[in-house]
C-alpha cells in the first residue's frame, strides 16, 4: 500500500512543476499574439487589454515573450506584459523578469511544429523560422563569370574565372 502511494505521488510531481513554469502576468492593451518573436510572424489572435496571460519565458533581453492566452499560444512584446512585483504592476524588463523568474528560452522550429500544425499557415513556417537566403545582387544575381588574378609571395600569378550561378 505504502509503495503505490508513493507511486500515485510521483505521478503529480511533473503536473506542480507544469503548474510552477509559468509566470501570472497581464496584457496591458490590445496586442497581437503572434506565432513567433517578431511582426513579420502571423498573428495567432488578439490579446485583449487587461486579459491574464501566462508568461512561460522570454528572449534574451526580454524583447519579446511567449506567452499562453486563451488556449493558445505565441509570442508578445515584453512591452505589452505586466507582472506584480513588490506588489506593484510593473512591465516585463531584463531587470524586473529574472525577479520573478521568468527564464530566458529561445524560438525553434519545433516550437512552430509544436503549436501551429491548424493553423492555415501552417505549411508557410519555414519562411518564419528558417534564416533568409542570401542571394547575390547586381550584375550577378542570375549568373555570370569574373576573372580574377592573384600575385604569390614570389611574384608568381595565377589567374582564373569565378562562376556564380545561384
Amino acid at each position: 500500500m505504502k509503495l503505490k502511494a508513493f507511486f500515485l505521488s510521483l505521478a503529480f510531481i511533473p503536473l506542480a512543476a507544469a503548474a510552477h513554469a509559468a509566470t501570472a502576468s497581464v496584457a496591458t492593451a490590445n496586442v497581437n499574439l503572434r506565432a513567433g518573436p517578431g511582426t513579420a510572424y502571423p498573428v495567432v489572435r488578439v490579446v485583449p487589454a487587461g486579459s491574464p496571460v501566462a508568461t512561460f519565458g522570454c528572449l534574451a533581453g526580454y524583447t519579446w515573450c511567449d506567452i499562453g492566452y486563451a488556449g493558445a499560444r505565441g509570442w508578445v512584446s515584453a512591452s505589452y506584459i505586466t507582472v506584480t512585483y513588490g506588489g506593484t504592476k510593473v512591465v516585463v524588463t531584463p531587470v524586473i523578469a529574472p525577479r520573478v523568474a521568468i527564464p530566458v528560452i529561445t524560438y525553434s522550429e519545433v516550437y512552430w511544429h509544436t503549436h501551429y500544425h491548424a493553423y492555415p499557415w501552417y505549411r508557410r513556417g519555414p519562411a518564419y523560422y528558417r534564416p533568409p537566403v542570401v542571394r547575390p545582387r547586381g550584375p550577378c544575381w542570375d549568373g555570370c563569370s569574373v576573372n580574377r588574378s592573384v600575385t604569390g609571395p614570389r611574384g608568381n600569378t595565377r589567374s582564373g574565372s569565378i562562376i556564380f550561378n545561384p
